[in-house]
């Protein structure tokens, strides 16, 4: 792909996630009415979650009909374009239900298989991050600004950021405690704006357990625009989803991840 096509698709995806914000932001901190998805935490759902991903879904239909989709809400629709976007339209509904604006719109697209560029949007607070192979940048409120990653902290200096300690179980609890015990600052209730953070050289470390390909596919290329690693301390394709660890350099990726693995 040329650098024009994948312009072109980066206004496009910045498109879709202000149709996205239009539909969701008038269900944020409404006391609106929640239901429960089948699964082992308590997984909300809300009609801001469907309606800002049939705003999305429509505009990729609608102008790129070939490509493929994968949403959270309403499934797979498979492409011919060797294209798919992956769609998380609330990204943190537990925060988004409680009031809490650590949610974000998230879309991904990728190639073949491979990410390609991201976009995370915050819309009530004005955030914007997006990023590609050229870079990352950050949209506050109309203004973009490039973004980079703080590079050089060893791990006894690093502030990192997850969504919650008590999602680290089958295994990853010792894990996670080992890295927590040896940072500087550990954050809860980020959600993916730690990820968001790291890219825009707040954090050191942003890390996940257990995500879904669409919790975590529009934020690689972030990362990767800005600089950053992403990998996973038990060897799985952090692009496909699972256990997500996220650094500012190689180096430092490389220190936790060991001390992770025990060794």
């Amino acid at each position: 792909m040329n650098d024009a096509e994948l312009a072109e698709l980066t206004r496009f995806a910045l498109k879709l996630s202000e149709a996205a914000g239009r539909e969701i932001l008038p269900h944020f901190r409404q006391n609106v009415s929640v239901d429960v998805k089948a699964a082992r935490d308590w997984d909300p759902v809300t009609e801001g979650d469907r309606a800002g991903e049939r705003a999305i879904r429509h505009l990729i239909e609608k102008h790129y009909p070939s490509h493929g989709i994968i949403g959270e809400e309403y499934g797979t629709h498979e492409g011919s374009s060797g294209l798919t976007w992956i769609l998380d339209p609330v990204d943190g509904t537990r925060a988004f239900v409680i009031g809490l604006p650590t949610w974000a719109t998230l879309i991904g697209l990728y190639l073949d298989g491979e990410p390609l560029l991201g976009v995370m949007c915050q819309p009530f607070v004005g955030d914007t991050f997006y990023g590609h192979r050229g870079g990352a940048w950050l949209d506050h409120r109309g203004k973009a600004t490039a973004i980079r990653v703080t590079p050089g902290r060893r791990l006894a200096d690093a502030m990192a950021g997850t969504t919650a300690p008590h999602l680290y179980r089958d295994g990853a609890a010792a894990p996670f405690e080992r890295l927590r015990s040896n940072v500087k600052s550990m954050r809860f209730g980020l959600d993916c704006y730690s990820f968001a953070l790291l890219a825009a050289g707040h954090i050191d470390i942003a890390m996940d357990p257990i995500l879904q390909i669409y919790d975590i596919a529009a934020l690689i290329p972030i990362i990767r625009g800005a600089g950053g690693v992403v990998g996973s301390w038990t060897d799985n394709n952090p692009a496909q989803g699972g256990n997500v660890l996220c650094t500012a350099s190689q180096e430092l990726f490389d220190e936790a991840r060991t001390l992770m693995q025990g060794a």
